[in-house]
């Protein structure tokens, strides 16, 4: 489509064995990656190497989850993460030291997740069969998103731009989905998430994201049924973060602003599509 910003995304493939049985092949994470997982693909393989890959609270957040199709793509998109950045780390998957930094909002233990040891910033995203991961030298962020049903729509229609429409009904819900993750990749990159309000930011619905001052947002190519987003700072200084203390970025170095740094978790009327749904 003419005009279409659309960022390039590698798929993560079943490969060469190299941790066990039918592992899947992981190249290194890199400044600008961006991986596409389907867990229909890799599922079978992530899960048998979830069992050592995973840490435990990882793996008790695997087994809380009702439905094993959510179960399925949460342990794969994770495995792929960990995957990524063993290999760009040089250790085992196993290996890689994450934590969470301190919410934005609270100042709580469960804001944005970082690799301190890999020198890289990590956004992960999934829905239905689908995960998406991005890397960079900045803070990112994406999102993924099954194309909502209509009644999803409307629920969430109220918390847009006062510029933004979903557009004609016939359009109306694949549109809606190409504006929200353009809008949740964004406020995932700021380190806020949806506890900032949709509303407040202009992303925009046409063919060419709307991006705000000192980001770069892109339309993600994905299978029919999904829409997807990434988010990438233009400055090191992103327009919109918030100020707080000092805090360690994903380098182990110390970051000017603590709260910038953390996604929090939706809630309440704060939902994205994915949430909605359930």
């Amino acid at each position: 489509m003419s005009g279409v910003r659309m960022s390039g995304v590698t798929p993560l493939v079943p490969g060469r064995p190299a941790l066990g049985a039918d592992p899947v092949r992981a190249e290194p994470a890199g400044p600008g990656s961006l991986w596409l997982v389907d867990a229909r693909q890799l599922g079978a393989a992530a899960l048998r190497l979830a069992r050592t890959v995973l840490d435990a609270g990882e793996q008790r957040r695997a087994a809380a989850f009702r439905r094993e199709e959510d179960r399925r793509c949460w342990v794969t998109a994770h495995v792929a993460l960990r995957l990524l950045l063993g290999a760009r780390q040089g250790v085992a998957p196993a290996a890689v030291r994450l934590e969470r930094e301190p919410c934005a909002v609270c100042g709580g233990s469960d804001g944005r997740p970082v690799a301190p040891d890999s020198g890289l910033w990590f956004s992960l995203s999934h829905s239905g069969d689908l995960a998406l991961l991005a890397f960079g030298a900045a803070p990112v962020g994406v999102d993924v998103e099954a194309v909502p049903e209509p009644a999803v729509v409307a629920e969430l229609a109220g918390r847009l731009h006062p510029r933004e429409t979903a557009g004609p009904e016939a359009e109306r819900a694949a549109s809606f989905a190409r504006l929200w993750v353009r809008k949740e990749a964004y406020l995932k990159g700021l380190g806020v998430g949806l506890a900032r309000d949709p509303a407040l930011d202009y992303l925009g619905t046409g063919p060419v994201p709307a991006a705000p001052a000192r980001w770069s947002v892109a339309d993600v190519a994905v299978p029919a049924g999904f829409a997807a987003a990434v988010a990438r700072t233009t400055t090191a200084d992103p327009a919109g973060t918030q100020s707080g203390s000092a805090t360690a970025g994903p380098a182990g170095t110390r970051s000017r602003s603590a709260q910038r740094t953390a996604v929090v978790s939706s809630s309440g009327s704060s939902r994205s599509p994915e949430v909605a749904r359930r």
